[in-house]
């Protein structure tokens, strides 16, 4: 099988998830690189630009189960799992599977949860599979975690650990519609093409069964990619380390995450090869959210996207 395929299959989901999520082209695309990947993604934005609305899309167009789970102090690592309940009719304990058990999970506002129950996802992210009570129980193949949380409401909330954030592949930031964007979604609240409506009308068609993902996933391997492009990604990556601004800088997972990113960037491009313009747009998002700056550069006013782009100006570009 070569990667045409994988390239209409891209296109197609692309374009029926446009037709309910109006504007955010970049989030979108992000959004299926980090499924066709394999991988999980953290979304950011502020509330009301469609969060929930687009992982809810994603999973009806790609004929897979969706499950949210409302991260809050009080919740429980067992709201997350489940847990065994002892069943008086058959004298014995039964499982009372949890939300995570889905293909796409959505974890809503995860800052809100300490890191006892943040820490649940860590295993099921990992490994796709959970352990309750001592027993191991595998996760769908298609296992993804879309992470939110909300740039502006700092009260309250409980940072993500390095080693949560570091299994995110990426990082998804949703920014207000444009003016025009706006005025559609406007246009169209309270009719027939308002985005819940055509979600729930069977407008949006589903493009594959949630069984073929699996099968696409192994043509991102097929993306031809040069070994002075897997080079020129190294370098960028360990350019992290050292860079005097940066006091942690990005570890070998995002080596990988920026690989499979620009292979993926590249299918959603209609190439089945990898260009240095591809490692390029896909730095960013990979790199974001695993970068912590020098307090004193912060306090200077430097964000971690513009040391990314300083980083990969410093870098020369293989021909």
């Amino acid at each position: 099988m070569n990667t045409e395929r994988l390239k209409e299959v891209l296109t197609q989901a692309r374009h029926e998830t446009g037709k309910v999520i109006i504007g955010q082209h970049d989030v979108i695309e992000r959004a299926l690189i980090a499924i066709f990947t394999g991988n999980h993604a953290l979304i950011e934005g502020v509330p009301g630009v469609a969060k929930t609305l687009l992982v809810r899309t994603l999973a009806h167009v790609l004929g897979s189960d969706f499950a949210r789970i409302q991260f809050t102090p009080d919740l429980m690592p067992a709201d997350i799992t489940g847990t065994n309940v002892f069943n008086l009719q058959r004298n014995e304990f039964s499982l009372i599977k949890g939300p995570i058990f889905t293909s796409f999970l959505l974890a809503d506002e995860i800052n809100r949860a300490p890191a006892k129950t943040q820490s649940a996802l860590l295993q099921a992210m990992q490994e796709r599979c959970v352990t309750i009570d001592r027993d191991t129980h595998t996760l769908p193949a298609n296992f993804t975690v879309f992470a939110t949380q909300n740039p502006i409401e700092y009260e309250g909330t409980y940072p993500l650990p390095e080693a949560q954030k570091d299994r995110f592949m990426l990082k998804i930031v949703m920014q207000s519609p444009a003016r025009d964007e706006e005025l559609t979604l406007a246009q169209r609240t309270m009719t027939k093409e308002s985005p819940e409506t055509l979600l729930a009308s069977g407008v949006v068609k589903p493009v594959i069964q949630a069984e073929d993902i699996t099968l696409l996933r192994e043509q991102m391997g097929l993306i031809v990619m040069r070994d002075e492009l897997t080079a020129y990604l190294v370098d960028i990556v360990r350019a992290t380390r050292t860079h005097e601004s940066i006091l942690v800088g990005a570890g070998p997972r995002a080596t990988q995450s920026l690989i499979m990113a620009a292979r993926a960037f590249a299918a959603m491009s209609g190439r089945d090869f990898v260009t240095p313009d591809d490692i390029k747009t896909m730095a960013q998002p990979v790199l974001e959210h695993r970068l912590i700056l020098r307090p004193e550069f912060e306090i200077e006013g430097l964000s971690v996207p513009e040391v990314i782009q300083q980083i990969l100006q410093q870098i020369a570009v293989p021909r």
